[in-house]
């Protein structure tokens, strides 16, 4: 206690010492004049602005002070201290320094020597402390004096290094910093669906007074509600990830972020940063105060806050946060497959569900095809209900199982990437004639770097050992499309998806002995310094069509 009053007193004697020494009349050194603007330096380094937000950085343990004076002359002072914790809970107190009038105005025209002033700095002094808070909640302390006195703020954080902003005023009729929240402000769950969640909230008084200035932002994450704007910030940014200013929500154009994902639609600004935890999404409705949450997971629980914010100075008060947990997800559906025929499943990579197929044995061996037509999935195969196999397809992939007559076996599929994938599927008895063509070891196409000229370039391919079609495409494409070309491919797809003048030729082709099942061919009559994309389809018996994996070739720019 007796620390906290030395360091409340100190910046108060160096104001009296600074304050005497500029009345001095007689000249002084260069060297007296540097400690006086030092003295003047120090003291206003600790002066807490009035009028605007100030953010102060606390580390760990150590105090942070800061100091005001109420205006002389005035009846009744009233003034309003608010601080918002960005992180961890903090402590902090406000500590007055009462002194007479006339005290002050002789110490400042310097009308007392040293000793004077320190007899009637004991007998008109009087320090106390008049707020004490600990937490991390946004609290605000309205105060109001009828004397002329020395405030000082002293803020404290015992976890970690943190920071927290700290707003002054001491004008209460020109409005506030800070929109106002309803008598009533919390936010009620009106509606829960299975991947969304409906939201209301009472209107602000400061969005009926200035509409054009305030908008509602929500905050939607998985982990737990933010007490504040400016927590909810850290937060995120403490997963490494940079942030847009405070509220993007200004709809002011910034960079995003890798992690980051904007989406603008019908007057809605929807920010979704991507953390470790899960999703966080930020989103700005205009002055809207009942608003339904898309795009959900079911069976999931969620955290919202809504803040209303001052678009013009940045500053936001926050309702009290809500959750609520959205429905099951229902049993999925599950498709029947039938011997020999083929279905192609699109996979829904954002909602990561699994899709189900179901067959019931009619023959002791049966096998599994899956042609892999676009993206990448995950295939789990059980039999009456124990796991007989489970793993990441590429390409063409067959399962040969062996069992028993009416054995039930169920197929899931999964998308494991983000974007939408596709697979065909068919299951029949072992015995029969397999769909698709024999394959070769490779389903690459090899080009040859030393035999391509201005308008020819030679590729090569494998083969098998049964007698097979084989088509060649090209294509023309510009630089910036290679990686979306490759990427969109959709290797299910035949020849009857392409341009006829696209097509290059057609030919037949095997070896008994693998090691010679190969071909190449070159194709003429291209452009110089051409980009061209190379497509092989393999057919078999039944006319179902296998393609090789695109290759992209440049001709030569001079010869």
């Amino acid at each position: 206690l007796k620390m906290s009053w030395f360091w409340f007193y100190l910046p108060l004697c160096l104001l009296m010492v600074a304050c005497l020494c500029h009345s001095i009349k007689d000249p002084t050194t260069s060297s007296q004049q540097s400690f006086k603007t030092g003295l003047f330096n120090f003291y206003h380094s600790l002066i807490l602005a009035d009028g605007k937000e100030t953010t102060v950085h606390l580390l760990k343990d150590i105090p942070r002070r800061y100091y005001f004076v109420l205006k002389e002359g005035r009846a009744l002072a009233p003034f309003t201290i608010t601080v918002t914790p960005c992180d961890v809970p903090i402590e902090w107190s406000i500590l007055v320094h009462k002194a007479s009038t006339s005290f002050l105005g002789k110490a400042a025209r310097g009308d007392h020597d040293t000793q004077e002033i320190s007899k009637s700095q004991k007998a008109s002094s009087m320090v106390s402390t008049i707020f004490n808070y600990k937490g991390n909640s946004v609290e605000t302390y309205m105060g109001m004096s009828s004397h002329s006195a020395l405030f000082m703020l002293e803020f404290l954080s015992t976890e970690r290094d943190t920071h927290i902003t700290v707003y002054l005023t001491t004008d209460t009729t020109s409005g506030h910093l800070y929109p106002e929240l309803p008598m009533d402000p919390r936010i009620d769950v009106i509606g829960i669906g299975h991947t969304t969640v409906t939201l209301t909230w009472k209107h602000s008084p400061s969005v009926l007074q200035h509409r054009e200035n305030i908008q509602y932002c929500l905050l939607v994450n998985e982990k737990h509600n933010y007490k504040s704007l400016c927590a909810a910030e850290t937060a995120i940014r403490s997963t490494g990830m940079k942030l847009p200013p405070t509220l993007a929500l200004s709809l002011s154009p910034y960079l995003l972020e890798p992690q980051q994902v904007m989406i603008l639609s019908n007057s809605e600004l929807s920010i979704i940063n991507r953390v470790s935890s899960g999703e966080v999404r930020q989103i700005c409705m205009g002055t809207k105060n009942t608003y339904t949450v898309p795009n959900l997971s079911p069976s999931t629980q969620y955290y919202f806050d809504v803040f209303v914010v001052n678009l013009l100075t940045n500053a936001s008060a926050a309702y009290t946060g809500t959750f609520a947990r959205t429905l099951e997800e229902p049993e999925p559906k599950v498709t029947e497959l039938k011997d020999g025929k083929v279905i192609q499943v699109v996979l829904d990579g954002k909602k990561q569900k699994f899709y189900s197929l179901q067959y019931q044995a009619r023959h002791k061996k049966i096998q599994f095809t899956f042609q892999l037509c676009h993206g990448q999935v995950r295939v789990h195969i059980t039999k009456n209900g124990r796991t007989v196999a489970s793993e990441t397809i590429s390409g063409l992939r067959y399962f040969s199982l062996k069992g028993k007559l009416l054995d039930t076996y169920l197929v899931q599929l999964r998308s494991t990437e983000e974007t939408n994938s596709s697979v065909k599927v068919q299951v029949s008895p072992h015995f029969h004639k397999p769909l698709f063509p024999l394959l070769p070891e490779s389903l690459k196409i090899k080009s040859f770097s030393k035999l391509r000229t201005c308008n020819s370039v030679t590729i090569a391919w494998l083969g098998t050992q049964e007698d097979s079609k084989y088509c060649v495409y090209k294509k023309k494409i510009e630089e910036d499309q290679v990686w979306m070309e490759l990427q969109s491919a959709d290797r299910c797809s035949g020849p009857e998806s392409r341009h006829k003048s696209e097509k290059v030729l057609c030919k037949y082709f095997y070896d008994i002995n693998l090691q010679r099942a190969v071909t190449t061919e070159t194709i003429k009559g291209l452009d110089a310094g051409t980009l061209y994309l190379f497509d092989v389809y393999l057919f078999g018996p039944s006319g179902i069509p296998v393609r090789y994996h695109s290759k992209v070739v440049k001709t030569r720019k001079r010869c």
